[in-house]
């Protein structure tokens, strides 16, 4: 079975009512993103980031899968698909793909600020003051924030050197180190982008641009595959 590696972003969830990242005022739902997505927010008022973080798993327990989703997952029946995502939610797996790698954490997960390697699921939605790993420190949410490491990138980038097909969805392709994904991909692979608005990027004879929101996107790139692989 060939592989086909998923590069997912912002887009394919704004579907399943999931605000994207940040406005072009660089806010993400209203607030600064140093306020909320930094370590140094997180130093000034970590109550403030707890509580963000609620309100987004609040809304995140609910939303479910859209058709962009659910063709990732599909394309399971004719591929073994890694699903490298940027997005925090859980809709992927909501959908039912097996193999996810999250780029950027995990919403639905805590972490301790003393040992990073102890990793938590979150119950529900509330994460607050107060609520302490094994070791007795502080929970954060399980989230990478801007001038951290991003820890999971050198697997994804593994992953896309073994890929014979490469499909984009959703993302700008201007978010580094994310971006910089597609130059793993080797020379024999396919590459699909999928995104209303084609992505500035290099002329490449390989890419298949399909202009479209996600979910009727990925449909289309489904439909395709479906047919070659038969």
């Amino acid at each position: 079975m060939k592989n086909c590696v998923i590069l997912s972003g912002a887009g394919i969830s704004a579907e399943s009512g999931i605000a994207t990242f940040r406005d072009a005022g660089g806010l993400w739902e209203g607030h600064k993103i140093e306020d909320v997505a930094t370590p140094e927010g997180w130093e000034r008022n970590p109550e403030l980031v707890l509580d963000f973080y609620n309100k987004r798993r609040k809304t995140g327990l609910d939303a479910k899968p859209n058709a962009g989703h659910l063709a990732c997952a599909e394309l399971e029946k004719f591929f073994h698909v890694t699903v490298v995502t940027q997005n925090v939610d859980n809709l992927h797996e909501k959908a039912g793909s097996k193999n996810i790698i999250h780029l950027h954490g995990e919403l639905f997960k805590s972490r301790s600020t003393m040992n990073e390697s102890l990793i938590y699921d979150v119950e529900g939605w509330e994460l607050n003051l107060g609520y302490t790993c094994e070791l007795g420190s502080q929970l954060r949410p399980h989230i990478v924030w801007f001038g951290e490491m991003v820890p999971m990138i050198e697997l994804a980038a593994e992953v896309c050197t073994k890929a014979d097909v490469f499909i984009v969805v959703g993302t700008s392709m201007q978010v580094y180190p994310a971006a910089g994904l597609i130059d793993y991909v080797l020379a024999h692979a396919k590459i699909f982008v999928v995104d209303p608005n084609i992505p500035d990027m290099r002329i490449d004879q390989r890419i298949t641009f399909i202009q479209e929101k996600a979910g009727s996107g990925m449909q289309q790139v489904l439909e395709y595959l479906k047919v070659a692989q038969t």
